[in-house]
Protein backbone atom coordinates (compact mmCIF):
# COMPACT_ATOMS: atom_id res chain seq x y z
CA UNK A 1 0.00 0.00 0.00
CA UNK A 2 0.88 3.87 -0.45
CA UNK A 3 -1.66 5.49 1.36
CA UNK A 4 -2.46 5.94 4.80
CA UNK A 5 -5.12 8.33 6.80
CA UNK A 6 -3.83 10.97 9.78
CA UNK A 7 -6.51 12.21 12.09
CA UNK A 8 -7.35 14.78 14.81
CA UNK A 9 -9.76 13.81 17.29
CA UNK A 10 -11.05 16.42 20.53
CA UNK A 11 -12.67 14.21 22.54
CA UNK A 12 -13.74 17.24 25.05
CA UNK A 13 -13.81 16.28 28.64
CA UNK A 14 -12.78 11.98 28.55
CA UNK A 15 -12.55 11.07 31.93
CA UNK A 16 -13.71 8.44 34.35
CA UNK A 17 -17.44 8.57 35.84
CA UNK A 18 -18.02 10.31 38.93
CA UNK A 19 -14.78 12.61 38.55
CA UNK A 20 -15.14 16.61 38.96
CA UNK A 21 -13.22 18.08 35.90
CA UNK A 22 -14.10 21.86 36.47
CA UNK A 23 -17.35 23.89 37.71
CA UNK A 24 -18.70 20.71 39.23
CA UNK A 25 -18.68 19.20 35.97
CA UNK A 26 -18.68 15.16 35.58
CA UNK A 27 -20.21 12.06 33.97
CA UNK A 28 -22.24 9.35 36.51
CA UNK A 29 -22.22 5.82 34.79
CA UNK A 30 -24.53 5.88 32.71
CA UNK A 31 -23.01 9.01 30.65
CA UNK A 32 -19.86 8.03 30.83
CA UNK A 33 -20.95 4.79 29.10
CA UNK A 34 -22.34 6.85 26.71
CA UNK A 35 -19.61 8.87 25.85
CA UNK A 36 -17.03 6.06 25.54
CA UNK A 37 -19.43 4.19 23.05
CA UNK A 38 -20.00 7.09 20.78
CA UNK A 39 -15.85 8.27 20.95
CA UNK A 40 -15.10 4.70 19.67
CA UNK A 41 -18.29 4.80 17.32
CA UNK A 42 -16.17 7.68 16.02
CA UNK A 43 -12.71 6.27 16.08
CA UNK A 44 -14.41 3.42 13.74
CA UNK A 45 -15.50 5.84 11.12
CA UNK A 46 -12.73 8.20 11.26
CA UNK A 47 -10.43 4.89 11.46
CA UNK A 48 -6.79 7.13 10.88
CA UNK A 49 -3.29 5.18 10.93
CA UNK A 50 -2.70 8.23 13.34
CA UNK A 51 -4.38 10.14 15.51
CA UNK A 52 -4.34 13.26 17.73
CA UNK A 53 -6.23 13.08 20.63
CA UNK A 54 -7.07 16.34 22.84
CA UNK A 55 -8.84 17.19 25.81
CA UNK A 56 -8.14 13.68 27.70
CA UNK A 57 -8.12 13.70 31.54
CA UNK A 58 -8.01 9.75 31.99
CA UNK A 59 -6.00 8.05 30.11
CA UNK A 60 -7.88 4.75 31.11
CA UNK A 61 -11.06 6.08 30.03
CA UNK A 62 -8.99 6.53 26.33
CA UNK A 63 -7.55 3.32 26.63
CA UNK A 64 -10.92 1.82 27.29
CA UNK A 65 -12.42 3.95 24.06
CA UNK A 66 -9.89 3.06 21.97
CA UNK A 67 -9.97 -0.86 23.05
CA UNK A 68 -14.18 -0.80 22.59
CA UNK A 69 -13.71 0.52 18.73
CA UNK A 70 -11.78 -3.17 18.41
CA UNK A 71 -9.20 -1.63 15.49
CA UNK A 72 -6.51 -0.81 17.11
CA UNK A 73 -5.65 -4.04 18.43
CA UNK A 74 -1.50 -3.61 17.59
CA UNK A 75 -1.32 -0.04 17.66
CA UNK A 76 0.62 2.00 19.72
CA UNK A 77 0.01 5.05 22.18
CA UNK A 78 1.53 7.48 24.21
CA UNK A 79 -0.17 10.38 26.22
CA UNK A 80 1.56 13.70 27.23
CA UNK A 81 0.54 13.07 30.97
CA UNK A 82 3.17 15.63 32.72
CA UNK A 83 0.54 18.00 34.63
CA UNK A 84 -1.92 16.03 36.90
CA UNK A 85 -5.85 16.74 37.04
CA UNK A 86 -5.09 18.91 33.58
CA UNK A 87 -6.26 18.16 29.97
CA UNK A 88 -3.76 16.45 27.68
CA UNK A 89 -2.78 15.23 24.39
CA UNK A 90 -2.31 11.83 23.10
CA UNK A 91 -1.65 10.05 19.98
CA UNK A 92 -2.51 6.28 18.94
CA UNK A 93 -0.85 5.34 15.64
CA UNK A 94 -0.43 1.64 13.69
CA UNK A 95 2.71 2.18 12.53
CA UNK A 96 5.37 2.00 15.38
CA UNK A 97 6.27 4.85 17.77
CA UNK A 98 10.56 5.09 17.88
CA UNK A 99 10.37 7.95 20.25
CA UNK A 100 8.37 11.04 21.92
CA UNK A 101 8.66 13.61 24.31
CA UNK A 102 6.55 15.93 26.28
CA UNK A 103 7.55 19.74 25.96
CA UNK A 104 5.76 21.84 28.46
CA UNK A 105 8.30 24.35 28.68
CA UNK A 106 9.04 27.04 25.90
CA UNK A 107 12.54 27.26 24.37
CA UNK A 108 14.51 29.91 25.89
CA UNK A 109 14.82 31.84 22.63
CA UNK A 110 10.92 31.49 22.53
CA UNK A 111 10.07 33.03 25.79
CA UNK A 112 8.26 36.27 25.14
CA UNK A 113 8.78 39.01 27.29
CA UNK A 114 6.76 42.51 28.59
CA UNK A 115 8.87 45.13 29.95
CA UNK A 116 7.07 48.86 31.71
CA UNK A 117 8.62 51.44 31.12
CA UNK A 118 9.41 53.18 34.38
CA UNK A 119 12.13 53.12 37.11
CA UNK A 120 10.14 49.92 38.76
CA UNK A 121 9.57 47.98 35.50
CA UNK A 122 8.30 44.63 36.01
CA UNK A 123 9.03 41.86 33.88
CA UNK A 124 6.28 39.51 32.62
CA UNK A 125 6.91 35.89 31.17
CA UNK A 126 4.98 33.27 29.09
CA UNK A 127 7.67 30.96 29.37
CA UNK A 128 4.98 27.29 29.47
CA UNK A 129 2.07 25.62 27.28
CA UNK A 130 -1.24 25.66 28.95
CA UNK A 131 -1.00 22.00 27.65
CA UNK A 132 2.11 20.20 27.42
CA UNK A 133 2.96 19.44 23.19
CA UNK A 134 3.45 16.02 22.48
CA UNK A 135 6.20 15.45 19.67
CA UNK A 136 6.08 12.05 18.53
CA UNK A 137 8.29 10.01 15.96
CA UNK A 138 6.58 7.55 13.89
CA UNK A 139 8.37 4.80 11.58
CA UNK A 140 6.43 4.27 8.35
CA UNK A 141 7.72 0.78 7.66
CA UNK A 142 9.19 0.06 4.09
CA UNK A 143 7.16 -3.68 4.06
CA UNK A 144 3.95 -1.18 4.64
CA UNK A 145 4.78 1.53 1.50
CA UNK A 146 6.82 -0.62 -0.90
CA UNK A 147 9.34 1.34 -0.89
CA UNK A 148 13.47 1.00 -0.55
CA UNK A 149 13.44 2.38 2.89
CA UNK A 150 11.39 3.52 6.13
CA UNK A 151 9.98 6.87 6.47
CA UNK A 152 9.87 8.43 9.50
CA UNK A 153 7.41 11.10 10.40
CA UNK A 154 7.27 13.89 13.06
CA UNK A 155 3.96 14.64 14.75
CA UNK A 156 3.18 17.03 17.23
CA UNK A 157 0.01 17.01 18.68
CA UNK A 158 -0.79 20.35 20.40
CA UNK A 159 -3.87 22.31 21.82
CA UNK A 160 -3.16 25.36 22.45
CA UNK A 161 -5.05 27.86 24.73
CA UNK A 162 -8.78 28.60 23.94
CA UNK A 163 -10.64 31.84 23.20
CA UNK A 164 -12.56 31.46 26.82
CA UNK A 165 -12.04 34.59 28.74
CA UNK A 166 -9.20 34.80 31.15
CA UNK A 167 -10.64 36.99 34.17
CA UNK A 168 -8.13 38.50 37.19
CA UNK A 169 -9.10 38.17 41.03
CA UNK A 170 -10.15 42.06 41.15
CA UNK A 171 -12.39 41.36 38.71
CA UNK A 172 -15.67 42.93 40.35
CA UNK A 173 -18.28 42.33 37.47
CA UNK A 174 -17.69 39.29 34.37
CA UNK A 175 -20.23 41.07 32.43
CA UNK A 176 -19.05 43.92 32.03
CA UNK A 177 -18.19 45.12 28.56
CA UNK A 178 -14.32 46.21 29.38
CA UNK A 179 -13.34 43.65 31.56
CA UNK A 180 -15.02 40.80 29.09
CA UNK A 181 -12.55 42.02 26.42
CA UNK A 182 -9.35 42.55 28.72
CA UNK A 183 -10.20 38.81 29.30
CA UNK A 184 -10.25 37.54 26.39
CA UNK A 185 -6.93 39.63 25.19
CA UNK A 186 -5.41 37.70 28.06
CA UNK A 187 -6.58 34.68 26.68
CA UNK A 188 -5.16 35.97 22.73
CA UNK A 189 -1.85 36.95 24.18
CA UNK A 190 -1.13 33.46 26.14
CA UNK A 191 -2.30 31.92 22.53
CA UNK A 192 0.27 34.15 20.47
CA UNK A 193 3.15 32.95 23.39
CA UNK A 194 2.33 29.32 22.55
CA UNK A 195 2.13 29.89 18.73
CA UNK A 196 5.94 31.42 19.26
CA UNK A 197 6.75 28.52 20.83
CA UNK A 198 5.57 25.83 18.93
CA UNK A 199 6.79 27.89 15.96
CA UNK A 200 10.40 27.88 17.70
CA UNK A 201 10.02 23.81 18.58
CA UNK A 202 8.95 23.26 15.02
CA UNK A 203 12.46 24.51 13.70
CA UNK A 204 14.17 21.44 15.01
CA UNK A 205 12.14 18.66 12.93
CA UNK A 206 11.38 21.22 10.14
CA UNK A 207 14.87 22.91 9.06
CA UNK A 208 17.35 21.07 6.64
CA UNK A 209 15.93 18.23 6.61
CA UNK A 210 14.13 15.57 3.95
CA UNK A 211 11.60 13.70 7.08
CA UNK A 212 7.95 14.74 6.78
CA UNK A 213 6.34 17.18 10.03
CA UNK A 214 2.61 16.57 10.55
CA UNK A 215 0.70 19.08 13.32
CA UNK A 216 -2.23 17.90 14.60
CA UNK A 217 -4.71 19.71 17.14
CA UNK A 218 -7.12 21.57 18.27
CA UNK A 219 -5.57 25.53 17.23
CA UNK A 220 -8.40 27.38 18.76
CA UNK A 221 -8.21 29.33 15.90
CA UNK A 222 -8.87 29.46 11.69
CA UNK A 223 -5.74 28.89 9.45
CA UNK A 224 -5.93 32.85 8.59
CA UNK A 225 -5.68 33.74 11.99
CA UNK A 226 -2.12 34.98 13.14
CA UNK A 227 -1.56 32.45 15.62
CA UNK A 228 -1.75 29.90 13.10
CA UNK A 229 0.34 31.91 10.96
CA UNK A 230 2.75 32.30 13.24
CA UNK A 231 2.94 28.21 14.12
CA UNK A 232 2.87 27.54 9.70
CA UNK A 233 5.23 30.47 8.77
CA UNK A 234 4.76 32.99 5.65
CA UNK A 235 5.47 32.04 2.59
CA UNK A 236 8.34 33.65 0.75
CA UNK A 237 7.46 36.82 -2.13
CA UNK A 238 6.68 35.97 -5.34
CA UNK A 239 9.72 37.95 -6.54
CA UNK A 240 11.75 36.74 -3.68
CA UNK A 241 15.08 34.74 -5.25
CA UNK A 242 14.91 31.17 -5.48
CA UNK A 243 17.65 30.08 -2.80
CA UNK A 244 15.72 32.65 -0.78
CA UNK A 245 12.27 30.95 -1.46
CA UNK A 246 13.83 27.73 -1.13
CA UNK A 247 15.19 28.20 1.92
CA UNK A 248 11.65 29.66 3.20
CA UNK A 249 9.53 26.45 2.23
CA UNK A 250 11.93 24.40 3.92
CA UNK A 251 10.83 25.65 7.08
CA UNK A 252 6.77 26.13 6.18
CA UNK A 253 3.69 24.11 7.09
CA UNK A 254 0.70 23.67 4.95
CA UNK A 255 -3.05 23.24 6.25
CA UNK A 256 -4.26 20.40 4.91
CA UNK A 257 -7.71 22.18 4.14
CA UNK A 258 -6.22 24.89 2.04
CA UNK A 259 -4.86 21.66 -0.19
CA UNK A 260 -7.98 20.07 -0.30
CA UNK A 261 -9.39 23.55 -1.52
CA UNK A 262 -7.26 23.96 -4.54
CA UNK A 263 -8.37 20.22 -5.73
CA UNK A 264 -12.04 21.08 -5.21
CA UNK A 265 -15.26 23.03 -6.01
CA UNK A 266 -16.48 24.06 -2.25
CA UNK A 267 -15.25 24.75 1.13
CA UNK A 268 -17.50 23.56 3.99
CA UNK A 269 -15.07 23.37 6.75
CA UNK A 270 -16.22 23.68 10.29
CA UNK A 271 -15.21 21.94 13.35
CA UNK A 272 -16.94 23.99 16.02
CA UNK A 273 -19.93 26.46 15.96
CA UNK A 274 -19.89 29.16 18.95
CA UNK A 275 -23.26 31.38 19.18
CA UNK A 276 -24.36 30.69 15.33
CA UNK A 277 -20.67 30.97 14.13
CA UNK A 278 -18.90 28.41 12.43
CA UNK A 279 -15.21 28.32 12.71
CA UNK A 280 -12.53 25.98 12.19
CA UNK A 281 -10.19 25.34 15.21
CA UNK A 282 -9.23 21.61 14.48
CA UNK A 283 -6.22 21.50 11.84
CA UNK A 284 -3.96 19.33 10.06
CA UNK A 285 -0.34 20.80 8.79
CA UNK A 286 2.01 19.10 6.68
CA UNK A 287 5.70 19.95 5.80
CA UNK A 288 6.37 20.25 2.09
CA UNK A 289 7.33 16.61 2.20
CA UNK A 290 3.49 16.16 1.95
CA UNK A 291 2.84 18.95 -0.69
CA UNK A 292 1.63 17.64 -4.20
CA UNK A 293 3.89 21.17 -5.35
CA UNK A 294 7.35 20.10 -4.41
CA UNK A 295 9.00 17.78 -6.59
CA UNK A 296 10.73 16.38 -4.26
CA UNK A 297 8.03 15.29 -2.09
CA UNK A 298 7.55 11.91 -0.72
CA UNK A 299 3.38 12.13 -1.07
CA UNK A 300 0.63 14.04 -1.29
CA UNK A 301 -2.57 15.34 0.57
CA UNK A 302 -5.23 13.72 -1.36
CA UNK A 303 -8.73 14.27 0.45
CA UNK A 304 -9.74 15.83 3.57
CA UNK A 305 -13.05 14.47 5.82
CA UNK A 306 -14.75 16.30 8.37
CA UNK A 307 -17.01 14.23 10.39
CA UNK A 308 -18.83 17.14 11.97
CA UNK A 309 -22.65 15.88 11.35
CA UNK A 310 -23.19 15.80 15.32
CA UNK A 311 -22.56 19.70 15.64
CA UNK A 312 -25.64 21.41 16.49
CA UNK A 313 -26.60 24.96 15.89
CA UNK A 314 -27.93 26.25 18.93
CA UNK A 315 -29.03 29.31 18.18
CA UNK A 316 -31.14 27.76 15.15
CA UNK A 317 -31.98 24.37 16.52
CA UNK A 318 -34.05 24.14 20.05
CA UNK A 319 -32.09 21.11 20.74
CA UNK A 320 -28.45 20.94 21.69
CA UNK A 321 -25.19 18.73 21.40
CA UNK A 322 -24.99 16.17 23.75
CA UNK A 323 -22.96 16.19 26.99
CA UNK A 324 -20.96 13.17 26.04
CA UNK A 325 -20.44 13.83 22.87
CA UNK A 326 -17.83 16.11 21.99
CA UNK A 327 -18.07 19.36 20.51
CA UNK A 328 -15.65 19.46 17.91
CA UNK A 329 -16.06 17.54 14.78
CA UNK A 330 -12.68 15.63 13.54
CA UNK A 331 -10.31 15.95 10.60
CA UNK A 332 -9.05 13.14 9.04
CA UNK A 333 -6.47 13.93 6.43
CA UNK A 334 -5.45 11.02 3.63
CA UNK A 335 -2.10 10.51 1.97
CA UNK A 336 -0.58 9.06 -0.60
CA UNK A 337 2.93 8.16 -0.81
CA UNK A 338 5.21 8.27 -4.50
CA UNK A 339 5.82 4.96 -5.66
CA UNK A 340 9.17 4.07 -5.77
CA UNK A 341 9.86 2.82 -9.26
CA UNK A 342 8.26 5.65 -10.79
CA UNK A 343 8.76 8.32 -7.81
CA UNK A 344 5.11 10.02 -9.27
CA UNK A 345 1.81 8.64 -7.87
Amino acid sequence: MNIFKIGTFNVQNLSSPNIELYNSFQYSQEEYEKKIQWASNQLIAINADIVGFQEIFDQKALMEMIRMSNIYQKSSLCCATNSPNRPFVACLSRFPIEDYEIIEKFPDEAILKFEEESKNSQMFLFNKFSRPVLRVKICIPKSFTMLSEDIFVQVYVVHLKSKRPIFTSDCKDMNEPVEIAKATARSLIIRSAESVALRSILMKSLRNTDNPVVVLGDINDSERAITSQIVTGLPPEKRAPFLVKKQKWDTLLYHVKDIQARLSYQDFYYTHIFNGHYEALDHIMVSQEFVMENHSSLGRVTYVHLFNDHLIDSTLSPTSTEKWKSDHGQVVATIELKRENTKEF
